[in-house]
């Protein structure tokens, strides 16, 4: 994501950063010159520590960027899980997991790929938890969509919600194991061999694609305010993402001056919904929205919640199994494989994205083993918490690296820590369960579009121009589609008579599961070259092993002393999570360390 060149001359930045450089890799495709400028532009590599308070400054952009996606899946996730008019335990959730999603990011950052980037909630998850609460057994009961009906503190009412909590707990856990033994067994490498754009296209595209009814339904409370909140966005993130905000600065040497910021480009969502939020506020408290609730636009209005603010209490240490004991079901289990194997494989191709734009060498394999283990890790701790969800990698805050230029992995650390601050004060998470359903859907057509279209944007690596590769996206999307939406409607058309009915009730109503299988069976069994499949491109870079430098050592060694103290055993090199022994000093000797390209500075800020 390199930066826009405008007509007066100035970078699109979102902080124009005067710093030290430190020059990539050069991979040998074009020499223009503007190209190589923007490649080797980095204020700080991923080794570096900027000052404190550039840390905070920027540990906060990227909360606010993976704002949008944290608290979305708790919203969605209320639906199923009989929530809908629960501000408080809505809170309990948002607030939960914002203070798993930091634990993650730290444990990611410090033990496993050790690359700047942010762990958070994952969508992969959404559709087979979804299509397992929407089963027979899990509908929720019909008082429980009464807001007149709901008595929130009623132990019959938090049996509803929390025994469909624990069997989601459950099944993510246990899928979980899976990504963690995928990882550090280094099996996914083996798995990347079969597994082509042909695969991820459909699987990816279908996450969106399958949430259209809930973005739908939320949209459709108010369609004005929906529309309005849509248009924002798009507003903010296309229209005036290049346009610059002066803001006042002071320093004791230029005294009081301006200094630009590209406000919109970073922060579009949370602008958009905000605004919205506060015109649905003003139309709440000037009766502008009708006051009945049989009246249509009932639900824009923001006092539905009660004084769920008032009722949150200040701080709440969240804790594993805080919403009873884990239940499994075989069901669950396999329609979250589903989302964990989508999950990893979106992963590697983040974290390769992550390399290039925080001036760190490509990821080895050691490393990517090790990444996706921690993930595995992070879904298990997701699950025992009581998220409802599990954890990936975040690709916006990957995009948030291109815009900055700043690769420290500090500045994720300073992140983590205040996602779990944030996780510890109920009351932040208690002000977003405020938001109006109809502001939710207008954001939700625009996320879930992205999704689905960057899901679509993997085949740009596949010969699109075969009518092989034309027929097994086509038919994998399709498919996709109509599968599940023919069993939501004939929800008894399996019966067995054995066990399997849950099984297959989950599997066939899971859209990214379905796009998924017929893409990877297809695509591995239909006649076609390697390079026609986009096998050769999408490999190319994960295929490249060149880790034996002295500087991939400086960015993927474990931590601590850690890989100094391993380097010495021989046993070491079979571990496929562990770094080979260091380089011998001859090798130190012909390669520049990271640290000899840095040099210091402290401005965070390009002035004028």
């Amino acid at each position: 994501m390199s930066p826009v060149k405008e007509s007066n001359g100035l970078e699109n930045d979102t902080f124009a950063i005067h710093g030290h450089f430190c020059e990539l890799e050069n991979d040998g495709e074009g020499s223009d010159l503007s190209e190589e400028y923007d490649k080797n532009k980095l204020a700080y590599c991923v080794t570096d520590v900027p000052a404190w308070y550039l840390c905070i400054i920027l540990g906060i952009q990227h909360l606010l960027t993976a704002f949008g996606g944290i608290i979305a899946i708790p919203l969605i996730l209320s639906q199923g899980l009989c929530l809908q008019h629960d501000g408080l335990t809505q809170g309990h959730l948002i607030s939960t997991i914002f203070f798993v999603s930091g634990m993650c990011t730290l444990l990611q950052v410090t033990f496993g790929i050790r690359l700047p980037i942010v762990q958070g909630g994952t969508f992969a998850f959404l559709a087979p938890s979804m299509a397992m609460l929407s089963m027979p057994e899990w509908t929720c009961p019909a008082w429980t969509q009464n807001a007149s009906l709901v008595n929130t503190t009623s132990p019959e009412y938090i049996d509803v919600w929390q025994s469909r909590m624990r069997e989601l707990q459950g099944s993510i856990m246990v899928g979980s194991l899976f990504q963690v033994l995928v990882g550090f067994s280094g099996l996914i490498g083996f798995f990347m061999r079969f597994i082509g754009p042909l695969t991820i296209a459909p699987t990816i595209s279908l996450i969106g694609l399958s949430l259209y009814d809930s973005a739908g339904i939320s949209a459709g409370n108010h369609w004005g305010i929906s529309t309005m909140t849509t248009a924002l966005i798009i507003l903010f993130s296309q229209y005036l993402r290049h346009i610059p905000v002066p803001f006042p600065k002071y320093n004791k040497t230029k005294k009081l001056h301006t200094s630009r910021i590209y406000i919109f480009q970073l922060l579009p969502v949370l602008l958009g919904i905000t605004l919205s939020w506060l015109i649905c506020y003003i139309f709440t408290i000037s009766n502008v929205l009708p006051s009945e609730p049989e009246q249509y636009g009932y639900l824009a209005r923001t006092d539905l919640k009660g004084d769920v603010i008032g009722q949150a209490p200040w701080f709440r240490f969240p804790y594993p199994g805080q919403w009873g004991l884990p239940t499994v079901s075989l069901a669950g289990v396999v329609g979250i494989l589903a989302g964990v194997l989508s999950s990893m494989i979106e992963s590697v191709g983040d974290y390769h994205a992550c390399a290039r734009l925080s001036g760190a060498p490509p990821p080895p394999k050691h490393a990517i083993n090790r990444g996706i283990g921690i993930e595995g890790i992070g879904c298990l701790l997701a699950g025992a918490w009581g998220t409802g969800n599990g954890t990936t990698s975040y690709s916006e805050n990957v995009g948030a690296l291109g815009i900055t230029k700043v690769g420290s992995r500090m500045v994720i650390v300073t992140g983590g820590v205040l996602m779990i601050i944030m996780g510890l004060f109920c009351k932040i998470g208690a002000i977003f369960t405020t938001i109006p359903t109809p502001v939710i859907g207008g954001m939700f057509l625009v996320m879930f579009g992205v999704i689905s279209a960057a899901g679509v944007s993997n085949l740009q690596y596949a010969d699109m121009n075969s009518s092989r590769n034309v027929f097994i996206f086509g038919f994998s999307m399709f498919t996709g589609l109509v599968i599940p939406n023919w069993i939501f409607k004939n929800p008894d058309a399996i019966a067995t008579g054995i066990r399997l009915d849950q099984l297959l009730q989950v599997l066939l109503t899971t859209s990214m599961f379905i796009g998924g299988f017929f893409g990877f069976f297809l695509d591995n069994t239909i006649p076609g070259t390697l390079r026609e499949r986009g096998i050769i491109d999408w490999n190319k870079i994960s295929l490249d092993d060149s880790s034996n430098t002295l500087e991939s050592s400086e960015v993927y060694n474990l931590p601590f002393g850690i890989s100094s103290c391993l380097s010495s055993f021989s046993w070491v090199r079979y571990v496929p999570f562990l770094p080979p022994n260091a380089p011998s000093s001859q090798d130190e000797a012909k390669v520049d360390s990271l640290a000899t390209k840095q040099h210091t500075s402290n401005k965070p800020f390009q002035e004028f």
